[in-house]
């Protein structure tokens, strides 16, 4: 398998016109495509760990690597989850997906001019872009646990905790975020770690209270007001992309019409989260 992985590597590389992630043509080029040090540029990875696994020669890479590769590749899902299979990540139909497809990484680069992040179907946080992080706050801060936006709401931690909420919205949404989560339990029956969450969640009694309701719905979207403490309020209007398949959920948060919500996120995208935390 590890021969036909370094393959299917050497082919995709091989293909993919240097011009089309941005590299120059200089030089003699003895093949068409991507050298391997530009790959491992492209996927952060090292240039002798890309000649291993090409010959064969290294274990199966991690689902991460798998990610960078096929996002350095420019593989469409179809291929990206080919090379999956080829190292030993084939999705299990019982548990919930946490790979982040080509495809829904090539619309977050369309969208960088909105802050804008990835969840699984539990709602833990996945991935985020730099707006994101500059407007509620960098969740790498956070251990992983407390990104999942259904602990911070009933534990009192909340991933985005410079949202405003009046006592109504905040009930509006514990109450979609909990219907979401039993709609998920009907798809993933069998999931372990969905399993974990809910004995969590359990301990609290809001949790029970609306858990015992038992409303299923797929949690669409909401208005939010960040208060950020730099730029001041922020009004956004937060939509809920669900993936096909893999029932990831793409959040994206815009700027609400008539605000000066969209000067206040340019703001933040010029100065970044460091060199505002640092005035």
């Amino acid at each position: 398998m590890n021969d036909e992985l370094g393959t299917a590597l050497r082919t995709w590389r091989d293909r993919l016109d240097p011009a089309a992630v941005g590299l120059p043509r200089n030089g003699v080029r003895r093949a068409p495509g991507l050298r391997r040090e530009e790959l491992a540029i492209l996927a952060g990875i090292s240039i002798d760990y890309v000649v291993r696994l090409e010959q064969g020669r290294a274990g199966a890479p991690s689902a991460q690597v798998c990610g960078a590769l096929a996002r350095a590749l420019q593989l469409d899902d179809a291929e990206q989850a080919h090379l999956m299979r080829l190292a030993g990540h084939a999705a299990d139909p019982a548990r919930i997906p946490r790979v982040i497809p080509g495809s829904v990484h090539r619309i977050m680069d369309q969208l960088a001019g909105h802050p804008l992040a990835v969840y699984d179907a539990t709602w833990n946080l996945l991935h985020w872009n730099t707006l994101f992080a500059a407007t509620f706050g960098d969740p790498s801060t956070l251990p992983a646990d407390r990104r999942n936006t259904l602990i911070g709401l009933f534990e009192a931690s909340p991933v985005h905790g410079r949202v405003r909420h009046t006592a109504q919205e905040l009930a509006a949404f514990a109450e979609s975020m909990v219907a979401d989560l039993r709609t998920t339990t009907s798809r993933y029956p069998d999931d372990p770690d969905l399993a974990a969450l809910l004995t969590r969640l359990q301990r609290s009694a809001w949790f029970r209270e609306l858990w015992g309701r038992r409303v299923v719905a797929e949690h669409q979207g909401s208005h939010k007001v960040v208060e950020h403490p730099e730029v001041g309020p922020i009004d956004l209007d937060c939509d809920t992309l669900a993936t096909r398949g893999s029932n990831l959920r793409v959040v994206v948060f815009t700027p609400s019409p008539g605000t000066d919500a969209r000067s206040r996120l340019d703001l933040l995208a010029a100065v970044g989260t460091q060199e505002i935390a640092a005035r």
